[in-house]
């Protein structure tokens, strides 16, 4: 037994340096996050904000591809300076988020974005925090005729749908609306995109320009009356029913089945998942993210709304949508892709592929500025140290990736997507009659495909300018860099995705053939102005 000592004293030895490393990590750790916390909440001297200001410009002049698209080099230069100049005293990062916003936006590209840091949470206090619920979530804004109101809400605060909100924290909306306007950047020139992602996310604007909050108080009025509702974070309703002794015997009496009741059960389950995973079922939300309707007594005009390009199962939907389509010999498809704030590539370039009798070439090369894209989004100071080692690792395949996809060409460098080579159109694809309901917030995916939609004259366009550019925008990958000393984000584009379709003047979005504008009483009275401007066109076809 004495020939064991020396391994078991060097099995102690190494637990201890274990227990040791764990522990240094842990301290490191908790320092870091205290650090961390101190910087977003401080006053930083002016030479600190001034070499943030530096860094944020020299990150987007080596990254960003159309970087003086839409404003000058030497008046991009000149608000930069300004801004520097302006500082004079120390300020804390959040109000530095407000005044590098209002400078950041004349880049033009409304998928870059600015934000402030919020406090971090050690371990156990993220655990606490996931066992809270905040019941604001529950509700949609929208702010129209310069009204901010509850658009749309879920569970027990469905009762609020169409209240206008007249004060927030004794503060008026139109005002907080006012201050959020110059905080957001669009495409190009475009006017439509900021006051309808203002209102439709107030309460995200609300926390980057005041912070976290734990709770939040509503004044509000509907027809009948004045009053305050107030949201708290509050812990999640635990069941007590595995408590109730009676009650579990009696849930395990009833879940007694068969082993074809319970084959049966997983099967209709698996449809189900299947099924909702097709539809991109939002968990959150309640709600399908592309679904097909049919207007009418009959199957002759079809509605399909997409609120969102995301989710994997996408293939399956449109296959079946469009076989649904065929099959019935639907004559009339509206395309609904109001406050579609975009997503994947691939997504939009599968549904055009049933859109189109026609070879079509989706979208052009996409503008870098590195050829290794993938590797610059992914090796950033916001990643995780085993984020950076994991990519480290895979760097040969990354990079091997990025130089077969990108080519330089006259001087430039271009990275190939799949949707810039030719392609076939689905033979399923619809030859109806096509109209695609656009606003503001129809952006990124969803601009690029109403673009070749509208270029190619295929489609009867119905609603608001959208807010992604018709000529394309600077999105695809992206590098998100904190700032060193303030700790702001600054999401920044890497890619330039356009379509091959062309409009002049360049900076604004898809114009509609038909522009019709929602109001407040149209909310109020259920009426969906542009989709019943489409059923009247519809009729005096026929």
């Amino acid at each position: 037994m004495k020939n064991f000592s020396p391994i078991k004293r060097q099995n102690q030895q190494l637990k201890n340096f274990t227990v040791l490393c764990l522990g240094l990590i842990l301290i490191t750790s908790c320092k870091s996050i205290e650090t961390y916390n101190e910087a977003v909440v401080k006053l930083h001297p002016v030479e600190d904000v001034h070499e943030d200001i530096d860094k944020l410009y020299k990150q987007l002049r080596r990254h960003h591809p159309r970087l003086y698209q839409y404003t000058s080099k030497e008046q991009l230069d000149f608000k930069f300076d300004s801004l520097k100049q302006s500082i004079t005293e120390p300020i804390t990062s959040r109000a530095l988020y407000k005044q590098l916003a209002q400078v950041t936006k004349y880049v033009g590209q409304g998928h870059m974005s600015i934000a402030p840091s919020d406090k971090r949470f050690k371990r156990q206090e993220r655990k606490a925090l996931n066992k809270m619920k905040f019941d604001i979530n529950n509700i949609d804004t929208e702010y129209l005729d310069d009204k901010l109101f509850i658009r749309n809400a879920r569970k027990k605060d469905t009762v609020l749908i169409n209240t206008e909100i007249i004060a927030i924290n004794g503060q008026k909306p139109q005002d907080l609306y006012k201050s959020y306007l110059p905080l957001v950047a669009s495409d190009g020139y475009n006017t439509t995109f900021q006051p309808r992602v203002v209102g439709d996310y107030f309460f995200t604007y609300y926390k980057l320009n005041n912070g976290r909050f734990d709770s939040i108080s509503l004044t509000l009025r509907n027809s009948d009356s004045t009053f305050v509702k107030t949201y708290k974070r509050l812990p999640r309703n635990l069941s007590n029913v595995s408590k109730d002794s009676t009650v579990t015997d009696s849930i395990k009496t009833k879940q007694k089945l068969t082993k074809a009741e319970k084959k049966a059960k997983k099967m209709e389950f698996k449809k189900k998942k299947e099924e909702r995973s097709k539809k991109g079922f939002d968990y959150k939300r309640n709600e399908f993210r592309r679904e097909l309707t049919f207007i009418g007594k009959d199957s002759t005009v079809g509605y399909l709304r997409i609120k969102s390009f995301t989710g994997w199962k996408y293939k399956g939907f449109y296959e079946e949508t469009f076989k649904e389509l065929d099959s019935l010999k639907t004559e009339t498809l509206i395309i609904d892709l109001r406050n579609n704030l975009g997503g994947s590539l691939k997504e939009i370039n599968t549904l055009y592929s049933y859109l189109t009798d026609e070879n079509f070439t989706f979208i052009n090369l996409s503008e870098v500025n590195s050829r290794i894209p993938l590797m610059k989004a992914a090796m950033t100071n916001t990643r995780s140290t085993f984020g950076k080692i994991l990519t480290g690792i895979f760097s040969p395949i990354i990079v091997t990736h990025n130089l077969i996809k990108t080519k330089k060409k006259n001087g430039k460098i271009y990275y190939k997507f799949k949707a810039s080579k030719e392609q076939e159109p689905n033979p399923l694809n619809f030859k109806g009659k096509l109209y695609v309901l656009i606003n503001g917030n129809s952006f990124s995916a969803s601009s690029v495909l109403s673009t070749t939609l509208k270029g190619t004259n295929r489609a009867t366009f119905v609603g608001e300018e959208t807010g992604g550019a018709y000529n394309g925008t600077v999105a695809g990958q992206y590098k998100t860099y904190e700032l060193p000393n303030t700790k702001i984000k600054a999401r920044i584009g890497l890619m330039h995705v356009d379509s091959p379709y062309k409009t002049t003047p360049d900076g604004y979005g898809i114009k509609p053939d038909v522009e019709i504008l929602p109001t407040y009483q149209d909310r109020l009275d259920g009426v969906d102005p542009e989709l019943e401007w489409i059923l009247q066109d519809i009729e005096k076809e026929k």
